[in-house]
């Protein structure tokens, strides 16, 4: 698989290359993180790239710079959720990942939901919280346990596994701090996995493992005792089954370039789909430079093929 996902550009080609990092977001730290990483790994490669941490002058940047091409390594809100997308459209500045609609769509947790919904996609029942009558309808009508997201956020902020309904309103408060619109899903009891993609190629599946209740922030970006297992641990059947249901679900969102999927199973060997990330984390924490490594690629060759298909698919 790693010839067909290496990128056959000379890096001169990619004219100058702006990495957009940072931002405003509640994942502000993990995309400095991930954009400085990203940044080092083009230069080392020759890409004539340098770096903008998004802020209220980037307009005026966006103006004042040589830009060929931009790298979007922002996560969350202004960033991975087609706002940023857009601007660089009008700007005429071609850049890496999804575009304004994949990735409004898979940023919003309920809007994505619905569009597998409709297509027969497997994932949690799940119920939107904007009052306390919503959270006693969600408890009677989906039982517990259940798992409540900010419908906006990422890298598991504002999340919470919650056992009766006394603990629902707390976890419905708290995650209305970073969001109106609260998602409320039905847990599913059994191993997670997430699934990159790149360039139209499914990577091998990375089965996750902590002590935590969930895969929380700290589990993904503090945490030494988390477990990572690649090869996943699935029957090459049941890999393959999953690598497909993953397809159709980006396919599903209009996702293009890059982009990671999480799913969990249950105790019967059912895959239920819960998010797709269109920007996901590029630290030394992060799942898509494992799933890379397994496919052949290392992360300046990752980062090089994610910046080429932003030349080759957009020209």
């Amino acid at each position: 698989m790693s010839d067909a996902l290496k990128s056959t550009i000379d890096p001169r080609d990619f004219g100058r290359v702006a990495v957009l990092y940072g931002g405003k977001s509640a994942e502000r730290e993990v995309s400095l993180k991930s954009g400085g990483m990203v940044l080092q790994a083009l230069q080392a490669a020759g890409v004539d790239a340098f770096g903008i941490d998004v802020g209220d002058d980037l307009l005026q940047r966006l103006l004042d710079e040589k830009i060929d091409r931009a790298f979007i390594i922002l996560h969350g809100r202004g960033g991975e959720d087609g706002t940023m997308q857009g601007l660089l459209e009008v700007a005429g500045i071609p850049y890496t990942g999804s575009g304004v609609l994949a990735s409004a769509l898979a940023m919003d947790k309920l809007r994505t939901k619905r569009v597998w919904l409709s297509l027969g996609l497997p994932t949690p029942n799940y119920a939107a919280l904007t009052s306390e009558a919503d959270c006693r309808d969600a408890a009677e009508n989906l039982g517990f346990p259940l798992i409540v997201k900010p419908a906006h956020e990422g890298s598991s902020i504002g999340m919470a596994k919650v056992e009766n309904l006394e603990a629902l309103l707390a976890a419905w408060k708290d995650a209305a701090r970073y969001d109106s619109q609260v998602l409320v899903e039905q847990w599913i009891s059994g191993p997670e996995f997430t699934v990159a993609t790149l360039r139209g190629h499914v990577l091998p599946a990375i089965r996750l493992g902590t002590p935590h209740t969930f895969y929380d922030y700290n589990a993904k970006y503090l945490a030494s005792d988390t477990q990572y297992q690649i090869p996943c641990g699935l029957t090459p059947e049941k890999e393959r089954e999953l690598q497909d249901l993953t397809a159709r679900a980006c396919d599903a969102l209009g996702i293009q370039g890059w982009g990671r999927t999480d799913v969990m199973q249950d105790a019967e060997g059912r895959f239920w789909l819960l998010e797709v990330n269109t920007a996901p984390g590029m630290t030394d924490h992060s799942l898509v430079p494992m799933a890379a490594r397994a496919a052949g690629l290392d992360f300046q060759q990752l980062v090089l093929a994610i910046l080429a298909d932003s030349l080759e698919a957009r020209r």
